[in-house]
């Protein structure tokens, strides 16, 4: 089964393609990411949703809702992008909304076998080598949509 997610943002995103034997994932500005979406070939495609917790909010908010909107229309079948909130992901990973970015880190390198082995070195990679900053949460939204999607 072949995975699309996305962790949006206001300006840049991560992406993550998964697969059963392979990960991609990058971290792209918005522009570039949407011209690349309606090319986009998968079995689910999800996108984080912002969900409201009854906190005021500020523009980086509504311009990330904003791309939400136009990943999701600019995908191959919009009616079927799987739009999960960041507490579902850290729920299904971590068995608690209120894990950090940290413990979900923890838990996809444990996932993938432990630190040498889903990392690796610069010598011998492993499958999380190259996965930082946004892609991180773009893995998360891909492991969630593959098995509680």
């Amino acid at each position: 089964m072949k995975i699309c997610a996305i962790d949006p943002g206001p300006t840049q995103s991560g992406w993550c393609m998964l697969d059963d034997e392979a990960i991609a994932a990058g971290v792209s500005d918005n522009a570039g990411l949407l011209a690349w979406v309606p090319h986009i070939v998968c079995d689910r495609f999800a996108i984080e949703n912002v969900a409201s917790y009854g906190m005021p909010v500020g523009e980086e908010v509504f311009a990330t809702v904003r791309w939400i909107g136009r990943f999701q229309q600019a995908s191959r079948d919009p009616e079927s992008v799987l739009l999960i909130p960041r507490k579902r992901v850290l729920l299904h990973l971590c068995n608690t909304p209120r894990a950090n970015d940290a413990a979900v880190r923890q838990r996809l390198i444990d996932l993938y076998g432990g630190k040498e082995r889903a990392i690796g070195s610069k010598k011998a990679p492993g499958p999380l080598y190259s996965v930082k900053s946004h892609m991180w949460a773009a893995l998360a939204m891909a492991i969630t949509a593959k098995e509680d999607g």
